[in-house]
């Protein structure tokens, strides 16, 4: 129940830390290039069809499974926070929530795999984290703008939650394991999900400027970077006050 609760306690300190400066990061970052896609989005609707297009979440540090967002709208619009404070306190909160998530797994892991030393451990930690639910992912489904096309959104979860299992299991074996054999099958791991593809939409036509979009996809890269790297320094920095030593965690996890 200790190594539980401290477990819990780090998770939440440092999800909450990391949350925060997301949240400010983002705001300059991909929200102002949201609210742009909203105005290509709006003036395609004016012009076309009363089907609405998917409206984009805000890229977290938790840009995880693709979201659930595909209903078409006829005659009712989905509901969506309004511009300003309300926009930015539900950002805020879903940050939060998945922030916390992903500190959870990460120290959870880092545990397993015999704790984290101190912050610098804990930043090469966040960038495995970076690496295992932000880059692979994003190398096959990059982030979407409003009114972007976008696969089935079922084969595009199965899609996402595979390329993570694989990245992290392939990393693992290359960072632990320590055998040239076991270290191909990692690097077989990762490679495999982008051998198979990410699924696709039938066209990719969509009025969203291609240039806004790529601001998009690297604004949301580097702030995703940063999250995890500071999450995963926040991990090992607060981690001692909670765990002590590393054989004292051990202990607490037998």
């Amino acid at each position: 129940m200790t190594f539980l609760r401290n477990v819990v306690l780090v998770a939440a300190a440092a999800g909450l830390l990391a949350s925060l400066v997301m949240t400010a990061l983002q705001a300059y970052s991909t929200v102002p290039l949201i609210l742009k896609a909203e105005t290509f989005e709006s003036a395609g609707e004016a012009t076309g069809h009363d089907h609405g297009a998917p409206a984009a979440a805000e890229a977290t540090g938790t840009e995880a499974v693709p979201a659930a967002a595909e209903a078409h709208s006829h005659g009712e619009e989905a509901w969506t926070p309004a511009d300003g404070f309300e926009r930015f306190f539900f950002n805020f909160l879903a940050n939060v929530l998945s922030g916390i998530g992903f500190a959870l797994i990460l120290v959870a892991a880092s545990e397993f795999a015999g704790g984290i030393s101190g912050w610098r451990s804990g930043i090469l930690w966040g960038f495995a984290g970076f690496a295992v639910f932000t880059l692979a992912p994003g190398l096959g489904l990059p982030p979407e703008l409003p009114a972007m096309p976008a696969a089935d959104l079922a084969a595009r979860q199965v899609w996402w939650i595979g390329t993570v299992l694989a990245t992290a299991a392939g990393l693992a074996l290359i960072a632990f394991r320590g055998t040239v054999a076991l270290s191909i099958l990692g690097v077989a791991l990762i490679v495999v999900p982008h051998i198979i593809g990410a699924p696709q939409p039938e066209s990719h036509d969509s009025p969203i400027p291609a240039d806004l979009h790529h601001q998009f996809v690297v604004a949301t890269t580097v702030t995703n970077l940063i999250f995890w790297a500071l999450l995963g320094g926040l991990v090992g920095a607060v981690r001692s006050r909670f765990f002590g030593s590393a054989s004292e965690a051990r202990g607490q996890l037998a």
